[in-house]
């Protein structure tokens, strides 16, 4: 996460943490509070499962593809952050 994310993360009570990876690699690990809508479910509905008033957080195993649909969802007029470094990075900072 960068340090403007990482600040507005942490300053949440309840953040909206998405897991876009498959669901046998969120079942292999995930960070604590997250659901798992794996990217191509989120991109195809993503009216079903988001709205245009919340802030979501976006993570994948790197951060690349995370990115690139957290992009892609701000075009469509969604509020969302990527987590810089996905799951990796955040399990050198928490391991479990």
């Amino acid at each position: 996460m960068n340090s403007n994310i990482q600040e507005e993360y942490s300053n949440k009570t309840s953040p909206l943490i998405i897991d876009i990876r498959d669901n046998y690699s969120y079942n292999l690990g995930h960070i604590k509070g997250a659901i798992n809508i794996p990217f191509y479910n989120l991109l195809a509905n993503h009216s079903h499962y988001l709205n245009k008033t919340s802030h979501y957080y976006l993570y994948c195993d790197e951060g690349i593809q995370s990115k690139n649909i957290s992009d892609r969802l701000n075009l469509f007029g969604y509020h969302t952050s990527n987590i810089d470094g996905g799951y990796y990075e955040y399990l050198k900072k928490h391991p479990q």
